[in-house]
């Protein structure tokens, strides 16, 4: 495994992550759940995610009643839960000062820890005055229930006016922040955000790195396969993928696993490396439901140094989606 510091702090994550959404407490049982986290830990991953939303609290309860069976030592992995997506009452939803406390709170009691090491913002709450939300989250740091603060598909905008409201008031700004990243979601990471890893030490743990399965290229033959295209509630994904831009994304994968190929790699294998090659992410996490997915995915630790600045340059090509004016990076 290899580590990165997550921004500008000193807390190193594994390149590669386990997050939970989707499959535990709803594709993953507790034997599962413990095969997974075992299987993870043991390969170096030290970073595990989730959220209340994630099936309404049972992933959490879940991982955490894993985490408890097994034993792990408490300072050898970083976990993280996502506040936004409570409950249906109006103070169990949003970003307001009592959700964000109580929230915590609950995912302590759930995870089965006494402090969380990363907190997220979920969405952020046009609702609920960003000062109010960064005071929250200051506040539970210096209780030592929340370690780093971060947020979850903010805008640079919005992420920037928290910095500004924690200077102003002395309080702990926001660390890092979980985006969608992949071959075909570039904008927001390579554009919109490329100046806050300089100016605010901005660190990223990305989620999506296989666009929901497109770049498994389990697509490639139609739209019937197993997959969390398939599943009840993800009907929009499917939407998506019968659409003519989801037609033109699979097409792509379809280029892009003629060129994994030629390399002698798998098509998941070199969209996971891709990832890697940004060094402005600070994790890529990795969903899974079974053991030898996990298994299979860790080992695209691999093909990062294979992808060298002629194949980026080939798989952009593919592509086609380059933000404008990006920041300049490579295979590290």
């Amino acid at each position: 495994m290899r580590y990165r510091n997550l921004g500008r702090s000193g807390l190193q994550l594994s390149a590669f992550s386990l997050g939970s959404w989707v499959t535990f407490g709803r594709q993953v049982d507790l034997d599962a759940a413990k095969a997974l986290i075992k299987t993870a830990f043991d390969h170096g991953v030290n970073f595990f995610d989730n959220a209340e939303a994630y099936e309404g609290g049972a992933s959490e309860s879940l991982m955490g009643e894993a985490f408890a069976a097994l034993g792990l030592p408490r300072d050898e992995y970083c976990v993280s839960s996502k506040v936004f997506w409570g409950g249906a009452k109006p103070t169990q939803r949003g970003l307001s000062a009592k959700h964000v406390t109580e929230a915590c709170h609950a995912a302590l009691r759930r995870l089965r820890v006494d402090h969380l090491d990363l907190y997220f913002c979920h969405r952020p709450d046009p609702d609920t005055p960003i000062e109010e939300t960064v005071r929250a989250m200051h506040n539970l740091v210096v209780q030592g229930k929340v370690l780093y603060w971060g947020t979850s598909e903010w805008s640079a905008d919005q992420i920037m006016t928290a910095h500004a409201v924690a200077r102003q008031w002395n309080l702990t700004p926001p660390l890092m922040e979980q985006p969608e990243y992949n071959l075909f979601k570039r904008d927001r990471v390579e554009g919109e955000y490329r100046n806050l890893y300089r100016e605010v030490g901005l660190g990223l743990t990305t989620f999506s790195p296989l666009a929901n399965g497109v770049l498994t290229g389990k697509y490639n033959q139609g739209l019937d396969r197993d997959g969390r295209i398939n599943l009840p509630g993800y009907e929009w994904l499917r939407r998506l993928y019968e659409s003519p831009e989801g037609q033109a994304r699979i097409e792509k994968a379809r280029q892009l696993e003629a060129l994994a190929r030629e390399l002698g790699v798998p098509l998941h294998h070199l969209a996971l490396a891709w990832c890697l090659c940004n060094p402005n992410v600070s994790t890529v996490i990795l969903g899974a439901s079974r053991l030898e997915q996990l298994s299979d995915n860790l080992r695209a630790l691999d093909v990062v140094d294979r992808l060298d600045e002629a194949v980026l340059q080939r798989i952009e090509a593919i592509v086609q989606n380059r933000p404008p004016e990006p920041r300049n990076w490579k295979a590290q």
